[in-house]
């Protein structure tokens, strides 16, 4: 099990959750949460990549708060001061790097809201290598400002993200030269991967889950836990 931590990005105090082998080598993860907040699903799935071999600093973007509601989700998310959220993300990866040291490999992970910063945040910080998504997408001239692999975990009905979205992300990264990978999940919706929504479907959750981690300790040349 991980732990609350209190750090600081550009002056200001930011909330993260931490877990995992902080050990020098052991191959890190950020990652970056849905509209809902940094939640109970969001810790559990850090606390089971750490269970897999992964060091993992989840940063709270929203200050603690956790929306229960799509409405709710949406206001919070609609608020939100989009530097300090950037300032946010780009605190815990340089935290990350440095409880690492220069030889582990850094990935991150990004739900929905979160994935579109995922996308993108490689192109902030070069220590971020692979990138795995789970329904959400960004397009244009960001996708070729990085180099490294993408693992995109999708639903088969998604009014958030639709078929041609996520074929136009899948090209747009291919066209800039970076490995893609693309699963859509028969009989899914948005959050199918976030046990405490109704749209949770368990297999898909876990198979996404067991690509994920093959994913990044591939790419992150980490050993079989």
């Amino acid at each position: 099990m991980g732990a609350f931590e209190t750090a600081e990005a550009d002056g200001n105090p930011r909330r993260q959750y931490v877990a995992g082998d902080m050990a020098p080598g052991t191959p890190g993860v950020v990652l970056l949460h849905a509209w809902w907040g940094l939640d109970d699903d969001v810790v559990a799935y850090a606390d089971r990549l750490a269970d897999a071999g992964f060091a993992v600093v989840a940063p709270d973007l929203f200050g603690g708060a956790v929306a229960q509601t799509v409405e709710e989700a949406e206001r919070l998310a609609g608020s939100a001061d989009d530097a300090a959220v950037e300032a946010f993300a780009v605190g815990a990866i340089d935290d990350l790097a440095e409880r690492l040291g220069a030889s582990s490999k850094l990935g991150v992970v990004g739900y929905s809201y979160g994935a579109a910063m995922a996308i993108s945040m490689p192109a902030q910080r070069d220590r971020l290598g692979p990138t795995v998504v789970y329904y959400g997408t960004y397009t244009g001239s960001i996708l070729a400002r990085a180099s490294g692999p993408v693992l995109g975990h999708f639903a088969e009905s998604d009014p958030y993200e639709t078929d041609d979205g996520v074929a136009e992300f899948e090209e747009g990264l291919r066209s800039a030269g970076r490995d893609a990978t693309v699963h859509r999940y028969p009989g899914t919706g948005h959050w199918f991967a976030e046990p405490s929504k109704d749209a949770y479907r368990a297999e898909a959750a876990d198979l996404a889950f067991e690509r994920t981690v093959d994913f990044l300790r591939r790419e992150l040349a980490a050993p079989p836990a």
